[in-house]
């Protein structure tokens, strides 16, 4: 379903008339997961909302060399190749704050902070979510209306920057716990947000607003990330429990104006989304799942490569594996174990560290080879169903082109699915 206006605006106030609409948050910079994402929304008239972290883009380009104007120019460039509708794209920052800067100073990393949400904003990004949460250059535990007066800050960095479409922005506050990038290995379920520490939340932000003369502003303010008790880890998911969540859903009930957010709602099964939206968690975050996902797909096409004696091989496997062990910062301080256990963690945790790699000239060279390899004939089935049971299954039905860059699209369009199915409302 797609209403006219501004869709956030209208799943708020359904939420409060006690509709459970929702919609998910596509976190990822990966331009395959993103136009995955916009033609699932194409083919079912949604709007679709697409966010990057402030360690995925940022000013000096992140972790996948863009910045918010590239990231934006990326997305709407592939919007128009898939006849996507741009009034129907909602651009976000997610996490934006001084995190990739919580080393150094204080000042030095609220400057960087706000340099970092001037450039969203200037891109076009209209959901801003602001995180504070974290202490920086050798502060200890933040009280919260230090947390609040910094992110009432940004949020006025925002309104200036945005100048005569600042009525288009609206903002997320608060963080959830533990900080975003998954529960550790042996960790047990995520303790869920108490009542009264969302309404400190709230209440110290919307003093910090309305000191800065930002009244009109919080207004905007649309929901607030808290803890509903999910998370997954390297071989872990911890699923929804209704129940545990039970205090902290009755507290929004009673707060005009703002829903939930929830991060790292990555494989958690149809049942539990659709509860999380029948709770108030009204915006579902979901990334890792998605190149996850992806990920399945290469390695199965390669494994199809490999049956029909494609020459010279891809390697795509070897390429990530090469990558990783090259430059091991993005996985060596999470992968525990003996060398094989890392190596399994490195290709196939839940955690999905590999999707750092995607940008590596080898594994950008690998994936090509594999998709000249297998060009744009159909797989044989008998294959197809050996290594994509699932996406057989689809190309029986008509669902499907065999085809296989088509197989990856709906390998992540599966994922989404289950999002579209839990927050649109629809019954089954």
């Amino acid at each position: 379903m797609y209403m006219r206006g501004n869709y956030l605006d209208f799943v708020v106030a359904a939420h409060k008339f006690g509709v459970p609409f929702g919609i998910a948050s596509i976190c990822s910079a990966h331009p395959l997961v993103l136009e995955a994402a916009l033609r699932h929304g194409l083919v079912h008239g949604m709007p679709v909302l697409i966010e990057a972290t402030c360690n995925q883009v940022n000013q000096f380009g992140g972790y996948t060399g863009m910045t918010p104007m590239d990231f934006a120019r990326q997305v709407m460039e592939q919007a128009e190749r898939v006849g996507f509708p741009q009034e129907r794209l909602i651009l976000g920052g997610d996490h934006l704050g001084p995190l990739p800067w919580a080393h150094e100073p204080a000042e030095e990393a609220m400057q960087k902070a706000s340099d970092l949400v001037r450039a969203f904003v200037q891109a076009g990004c209209t959901k801003i979510h602001l995180d504070c949460s974290m202490p920086l250059g050798g502060e200890t535990v933040l009280p919260v209306e230090v947390i609040a007066q910094r992110v009432a800050r940004l949020a006025q960095v925002a309104e200036e920057a945005a100048g005569e479409r600042r009525g288009a922005l609206r903002y997320v506050i608060g963080s959830e716990v533990p900080p975003a990038g998954g529960a550790k290995a042996g960790e047990g379920p995520p303790s869920v947000t108490r009542p009264e520490d969302a309404a400190e939340a709230i209440e110290a932000t919307h003093r910090a607003f309305r000191a800065l003369g930002l009244e009109e502003a919080w207004e905007r303010v649309i929901a607030l990330v808290v803890q509903p008790g999910v998370e997954f880890g390297d071989e872990t998911i911890h699923e929804y429990d209704r129940a545990a969540a039970a205090p902290l859903v009755r507290y929004i009930e009673g707060v005009p104006g703002l829903v939930y957010e929830a991060h790292s709602t990555d494989y958690q099964p149809l049942r539990a989304l659709r509860a999380m939206v029948e709770d108030h968690f009204a915006i579902l975050k979901v990334g890792p799942a998605l190149t996850f996902a992806l990920r399945e797909a290469v390695f199965a096409l390669a494994d199809i490569e490999a049956a029909m004696g494609l020459e010279p091989p891809s390697g795509i496997r070897e390429a990530f594996e090469a990558a990783m062990l090259s430059n091991p910062v993005h996985w060596q301080r999470y992968y525990r174990g003996d060398p094989m256990s890392q190596k399994l963690a490195r290709q196939y945790s839940l955690s999905d560290r590999i999707r750092y790699y995607w940008t590596a000239p080898e594994v950008q060279a690998a994936f090509s080879r594999l998709m000249r390899n297998l060009g744009d004939r159909p797989i044989p089935p008998g294959l197809l169903s050996q290594y994509m049971p699932e996406e057989f299954r689809k190309v029986r039905a008509g669902e499907l082109k065999n085809r296989p860059d088509d197989l990856l699209l709906g390998r992540v369009m599966g994922v989404l699915e289950a999002y579209r199915l839990a927050t649109q409302g629809v019954p089954g």
